[in-house]
């Protein structure tokens, strides 16, 4: 792709985020997506081959540019790798708290919505997931190695914080208060058992 070309679709994508985000996929009709982004209806089908394509191709950009954050955020921190993870869950809160950007994550907004409709979608959902928990659990076992925590099982450990950490969200924005991700990041310091 030339750089037109991936601006364009780039574009698109960023533009289609905050719609979804704000109104989830399925209400998101196509010609408002194209009215929002100013891109001519054929523009679109050039890129995607469906809405659903789309929606795939959302849900890979919204992963590769987490994950781009959170290794940043991992490697710029100060601290410990400890301090570090806890740093990522602070973040977490306050990115999704309902005073600042509630809702702005897509795996909260899309999980329970597309799982059942598409399988690319889930599929893309899930490989993206794994990916975050994969890269929590690598910090985990730095972080135990060096023996800041006391856990057992790295990756265990992540797949069962970023469970908790997504429930949070998802009831943070049921109950419309912060207690859900107060109670998170709680949890996880307790379940990591710092030894300093």
């Amino acid at each position: 792709m030339n750089t037109k070309t991936q601006d364009t679709r780039q574009h698109i994508l960023d533009i289609g985020y905050q719609l979804v985000v704000n109104k989830g996929f399925a209400g998101v009709g196509l010609s408002e997506l194209l009215k929002t982004a100013e891109v001519p209806k054929g523009s679109f089908y050039h890129y995607f081959k469906s809405k659903e394509q789309f929606g795939e191709a959302l849900i890979q950009a919204y992963f590769s540019e987490y994950l781009r954050q959170l290794n940043q955020l991992l490697e710029t921190a100060p601290g410990n790798q400890y301090q570090k993870l806890m740093h990522y869950w602070q973040h977490w809160s306050e990115q999704n708290s309902c005073q600042g950007q509630a809702g702005k994550c897509l795996v909260v907004k899309l999980a329970g919505e597309v799982s059942d409709l598409s399988e690319p979608m889930r599929l893309a959902l899930l490989t993206g997931t794994n990916r975050i928990i994969e890269r929590v659990a690598e910090c985990l076992e730095k972080a135990r190695t060096a023996g800041e925590i006391s856990i057992s099982n790295s990756r265990q450990t992540a797949e069962q914080l970023y469970n908790l950490w997504i429930g949070a969200s998802l009831l943070n924005k049921i109950r419309l208060d912060d207690a859900s991700l107060q109670q998170a990041l709680l949890t996880t310091r307790q379940v990591l058992q710092p030894t300093a």
